[in-house]
């Protein structure tokens, strides 16, 4: 009998992650309801006309924060979970097993892919019903939704393998991660639209990060082109959300092989 493959060990470590998630009703409940209940009620209450014809607030922060919502179910899933794993030993037991080691990264890439594909259906069906929000006619917005998401889930991931270390607590890892997220959350111009508004050096410092480009990636698929005059450069800047995503999907890998941990012990 052949011996499975990493691949194959990873695909079912997946399928195994999936099911620990979705048996877990609080954290599903609260990984799918927050980012929707908040677009729900920033968008209603800052919804109004912006610099341009036929584009609302609602509309330009609905889909900023379905990319938002990626980041959610994929770097603060990620850290929290592996900091969580790793503190009450589960790590260190796999670890102990013939499981080779990127079958367990490998799942978690195929429990965030999965929950970042719901979260982006399930976001965008409520950015429809109540900003008006269109789905794409064109093909290339849809080439671009997939590699946006595709790039988005791949960066994001890997850093929250990164971050999962800084700290030596589960509870560390959750302030750590939610604070990270909130800042960057403001900065990226997902709460304040159109992102104009805000002050151009938090955008100088957004711009390093990779979450105000998979927003603008997202506001470039759902929005009329007519709407990239709400952008800081005026354009939608595709080639340089493809490289910055890019660029961090290295670092993140470069990041997540030096800091990752398998205990909590000192070396």
């Amino acid at each position: 009998m052949a011996v499975p493959g990493t691949f194959s060990l990873g695909l079912a470590r997946g399928a195994l992650e999936l099911r620990q998630f979705f048996r877990n009703r609080e954290q599903v409940v609260f990984t799918f309801s927050l980012p929707a209940v908040l677009m729900i009620l920033l968008g209603s209450i800052l919804d109004g006309p912006t610099g341009q014809t036929g584009v609302s607030s609602g509309q330009l922060l609905a889909a900023g924060m379905i990319g938002a919502g990626i980041v959610s179910t994929s770097f603060n899933s990620v850290g929290i979970g592996i900091a969580a794993d790793r503190e009450i030993g589960a790590l260190k037991r796999l670890r102990g097993t013939p499981m080779p080691a990127a079958a367990y990264f490998v799942g978690k890439m195929v429990m965030v892919a999965v929950t970042s594909v719901s979260q982006t259906v399930l976001m965008a069906a409520v950015a429809m019903l109540l900003f008006r929000l269109e789905l794409p006619s064109d093909p290339a917005k849809w080439l671009t939704l997939v590699w946006v998401l595709l790039l988005g889930i791949v960066s994001s991931t890997l850093l929250g393998i990164a971050i999962s270390s800084v700290t030596r607590t589960a509870n560390g890892t959750v302030a750590l991660v939610q604070l990270v997220y909130l800042v960057l959350q403001f900065i990226s111009g997902v709460f304040v639209t159109p992102i104009t508004h805000l002050p151009r050096i938090m955008v100088d410092v957004a711009s390093f990060f990779p979450l105000k480009w998979i927003c603008q990636g997202f506001r470039s698929v759902f929005l009329p082109p007519e709407a990239a005059t709400q952008e800081m450069a005026g354009t939608w800047e595709l080639p340089k959300v493809a490289l910055v995503l890019a660029v961090w999907c290295v670092v993140g890998l470069v990041l997540a092989r030096v800091t990752f941990r398998w205990t909590n012990e000192a070396k």
